[in-house]
C-alpha cells in the first residue's frame, strides 16, 4: 500500500513538467545545512541569551538545545532516507497519517518558512543599513523602515528577496554554489572571532557561571533552540540529491553537529571577553570585539553576519518553494503552479509567487510581528516528524530504511517531549495566532484542496 501511494504521488503531474535535476552531493547538503543554521543564532541570540537568561552558562543552554534538535534531526534523517519526496514533513505526514493531516502540517510549514525568510530579511536590511552608515552612506528612513516603525517601505529587505528569487530561479546547483561560497566566508568569519577572542580570554568573567540558576539555563535553551532552525530544510532536497538515501541523512546530522560545536565555542569565548551583562545588543559579537579594541575584527564580523543571514534566507526560501511544489503536485494547491521551467528545472512560478508574498511581509511588517509565528510552527513540525517515525515503524515495519533511527521509540519520544516543553513556554498570543492560521487552513482544505486532490484518501 505504501509503495502504491508513493508511486501515485510521482504521477500526479506530467513527468516532463515536474522532474527536478539531481545535482546535490552530501557535501553540498552539509554546506546548505550550515548555511541555514548559522545566522541570527550565533550573531545575535548568543548575546541576548547570555545577558537575560543564562549568563556564561549559555554554553550549557546551547548543548541542551542542540541535543533536543538532534532528536528531531535523527527522525528527519530516517524518514528522508526511507520515504523521500520534496515536501519534508508534509510528505512524511501524507504517508503516515493521510491527506488531511498532511495538509495541516504542510499548511503549518508554509507559515513557518514564509515568516522565517521574512524575519531574517528584515534583520538583514538592518545590518546592511548599519554597514552603509559606517561608510557615511545614509539612506532615507522612509526607504529603510516599515510603516509601523515610522517609514514607508523597507526597500533593502525587498531587494534581497528579489535577488534570492532570481538566484533560485537559475537552478539549484547555482544556488548551492553561491551558498557554499558564502558559508566559507561565514566560517572564516567565525574562525577569526575564535582566534582573536582566544588571545583575550579572561575566565574571571565566567564567575558567577550560573547567575540566573538552572531555570535560567533552561530558559536560555528555549531561546537559543531557534538558532538551530533550518536543518529541516535539507529534507526538501531529496529529489535533487544524487544519492538521497545516503546524502540527506549525512547533510542533516553532520551540519547540526558542526553548528552545535560552533555555537558552544563562540558562546564560551564571547562570555570570556565581555561581561555577560553587556551583551544584550543587536550585534553582541562585534560589540564585544570593539570593547577589547579589535576594530578590524569587529568590522569583519559585521560583514560576516550579513553573509550568514543571506545563506539562512536562501536555504529557507529554497525549502519553502519545494514544500509548495510537493503540495501543488498532489493538487492540494493549484497544480499549474508546480510546472518546472524546461531549461533551469526549477519551479519558477512558485519562486516568484512566494517571493512576492515574502517581499510584501518584509517591506511592510516589523520584525517582531513577522517572527512571532516562526517558532511554534517549527516546533509543531518537529513534533509531527518524531511521531511519524514511531507510527511508520508500527504501520510499515518492512519498509527499507537506509538510515535507521537508533533507540526507537526512545529518541523520538524525547524529541516530542522536548518540543512540546518548549511550545508551552511560548506566549498565549502566539498560540491564538497559530490557531487562527490553522483554522484558515482547514477551511481552505475543505473548500478547495479536498475537491482538487489527485490522491483522494
Amino acid at each position: 500500500m505504501l509503495q502504491s501511494l508513493l508511486r501515485k504521488k510521482t504521477l500526479t503531474v506530467p513527468h516532463q513538467d515536474s522532474e527536478l535535476a539531481r545535482s546535490l552531493s552530501a557535501f553540498d547538503l552539509v554546506l546548505m545545512g550550515i548555511g541555514a543554521i548559522i545566522g541570527a543564532g550565533v550573531f545575535v541570540l548568543t548575546g541576548i541569551a547570555a545577558a537575560t537568561k543564562a549568563g556564561p552558562a549559555v554554553v550549557i543552554s546551547y548543548a541542551i538545545a542542540g541535543l533536543a534538535s538532534m532528536f528531531a534531526a535523527l527522525a528527519y534523517a530516517e524518514l528522508a532516507s526511507s520515504i523521500g519526496g520534496t515536501g519534508s514533513a508534509y510528505s512524511y505526514a501524507y504517508t503516515g497519517f493521510g491527506e488531511f493531516f498532511a495538509w495541516i502540517i504542510g499548511w503549518d510549514l508554509l507559515l513557518e518558512y514564509t515568516m522565517a525568510v521574512s524575519t531574517v530579511s528584515i534583520g538583514w536590511s538592518g545590518y546592511v543599513n548599519n554597514l552603509f552608515e559606517a561608510f557615511h552612506i545614509h539612506l532615507p528612513p522612509s526607504l529603510t523602515k516599515n510603516p509601523f516603525d515610522g517609514g514607508v517601505i523597507n526597500l533593502l529587505a525587498i531587494l534581497i528577496i528579489a535577488a534570492l528569487a532570481f538566484l533560485l530561479s537559475l537552478g539549484v546547483k547555482h544556488s548551492a554554489r553561491f551558498n557554499a561560497a558564502i558559508v566559507f566566508v561565514k566560517l572564516i568569519t567565525i574562525a577569526v572571532f575564535i582566534v582573536v577572542a582566544a588571545t583575550h580570554l579572561d575566565t574571571t568573567l565566567w564567575h558567577p557561571f550560573l547567575p540566573f540558576g538552572w531555570s535560567g539555563v533552561m530558559q536560555g535553551a528555549a531561546l537559543v533552540f531557534f538558532a538551530y532552525i533550518g536543518f529541516d530544510a535539507l529534507s526538501t532536497a531529496v529529489e535533487e540529491s544524487i544519492r538521497p538515501q545516503r546524502s540527506v541523512p549525512i547533510g542533516i546530522i553532520v551540519s547540526l553537529l558542526i553548528c552545535t560545536v560552533i555555537y558552544i565555542l563562540v558562546s564560551a569565548l564571547l562570555t570570556s571577553i565581555a561581561p555577560y551583562t553587556t551583551l544584550n545588543v543587536r550585534s553582541p559579537v562585534a560589540d564585544a570585539l570593539l570593547r577589547i579594541n579589535e576594530h578590524m575584527a569587529a568590522a569583519f564580523i559585521a560583514a560576516g553576519a550579513i553573509a550568514g543571514l543571506t545563506t539562512v534566507m536562501l536555504v529557507m526560501y529554497y525549502g519553502l518553494t519545494r514544500i509548495f511544489l510537493a503540495m501543488s503536485r498532489d493538487g492540494l494547491l493549484p497544480a499549474r503552479m508546480g510546472m518546472i521551467h524546461p531549461r533551469t528545472r526549477t519551479p519558477v512560478r512558485i519562486i516568484l509567487l512566494t517571493g512576492f508574498i515574502i517581499a510584501l511581509i518584509s517591506g511592510f511588517s516589523p520584525i517582531d510581528r513577522a517572527a512571532e509565528l516562526v517558532n511554534i510552527g517549527t516546533l509543531a513540525a518537529f513534533t509531527f516528524v518524531c511521531i511519524g517515525t514511531i507510527v511508520m515503524r508500527i504501520s510499515h515495519p518492512d519498509l527499507e530504511r537506509p538510515f535507521r533511527l537508533p533507540l526507537n521509540p526512545l529518541i523520538p519520544v524525547m524529541g516530542i517531549l522536548s518540543c512540546f516543553y518548549l511550545m508551552l513556554h511560548l506566549p498565549a498570543v502566539t498560540w491564538w495566532r497559530f490557531f487562527l492560521w490553522m483554522l484558515a487552513g482547514v477551511g481552505f482544505y475543505f473548500l478547495y484542496s479536498q475537491r482538487h486532490s489527485f490522491l483522494k484518501s
